[in-house]
């Protein structure tokens, strides 16, 4: 990986906002070159290897095979997506970069309130995802100067105003890129078929979204796709803090306990974890 002391390629507001301006009707392979060209080697896809990730990787292979591939490794995936990362590297020759959660934090998570916390309480599941999804992804994030992510705006409300380049201020200013913004399901479904590209197991037993096996379940026809995450909360949002910042003022002190105890601090400028 690249030194953390190599100079970064930051963009301000209004360079961002001009580019998400001519970007906005562009094709996602278009988004991808811009992106490439601009960050290189600094650039990185970040892809829980969900159906928009895999058709994003496919994209920007072809234009850069050497294009980097980054994932959080929350250490409670399904085992069918390990399988896809093999598959990922049989086809594409791509060694995907892992990031996984600070192993004393889990430790001292898990041991004062157990390995399935996140079944208990909505602050407890939030904690969960800030250990294992949302730190490591600070801390991958100094890594890079722009990260692709699948997001698209149907997939949930939070996600309906997203824009294709933005600066990410949760996580140091660097540039986030979201490439199928205005892509719809069926689009990514079509092209990962048109193009033959491996895809999760998962998909064809009935999960629509796919996150860590204990939170991720089947859903049943009619039911919303983000309907089998975390299916047992009612009224919380239907994310983990990695694509927007999220407060409840429940999780917030018990995170900061266990950085503490590790020598680290909460902060939100993407420097810590």
């Amino acid at each position: 990986m690249e030194a953390q002391t190599e100079e970064r390629l930051l963009m301000d507001e209004l360079e961002a906002g001009e580019a998400a301006v001519e970007l906005d009707d562009k094709g996602p392979q278009e988004v991808l070159a811009w992106a490439i060209e601009k960050f290189g080697r600094r650039l990185g896809i970040c892809s829980s290897f969900q159906a928009e990730g895999c058709a994003l990787i496919d994209m920007a292979w072809r234009i850069d095979p050497g294009i980097r591939v980054f994932t959080i490794d929350t250490g409670r995936q399904p085992e069918e997506t390990y399988r896809l990362i093999d598959r990922i590297r049989d086809k594409y020759g791509i060694r995907t970069e892992m990031f996984l959660p600070d192993t004393k934090i889990v430790e001292q998570m898990v041991t004062k309130h157990g390995n399935n916390l996140f079944y208990r309480d909505v602050n407890l599941r939030l904690l969960c995802c800030q250990v294992r999804k949302v730190l490591p992804l600070r801390r991958a994030l100094m890594h890079f100067d722009g990260w692709v992510a699948g997001l698209r705006r149907d997939q949930w409300a939070t996600r309906s105003n997203i824009r294709k380049i933005e600066i990410d201020h949760d996580h140091g200013g660097v540039v986030k890129i979201a490439p199928l913004a205005d892509w719809t399901e069926d689009e990514v479904w079509e092209y990962i078929r048109a193009n033959d590209i491996p895809y999760n197991e998962l998909y064809g037993k009935g999960y629509p979204s796919i996150g860590c096996g204990p939170c991720t379940r089947p859903v049943k026809a009619g039911e919303d796709p983000r309907a089998g995450r975390w299916w047992w909360e009612t009224g919380a949002p239907k994310e983990c803090g990695m694509h927007c910042s999220i407060e409840t003022g429940g999780f917030e002190h018990e995170l900061a306990a266990l950085l503490g105890n590790n020598g680290a601090h909460l902060g939100g400028n993407g420097n810590n974890g």
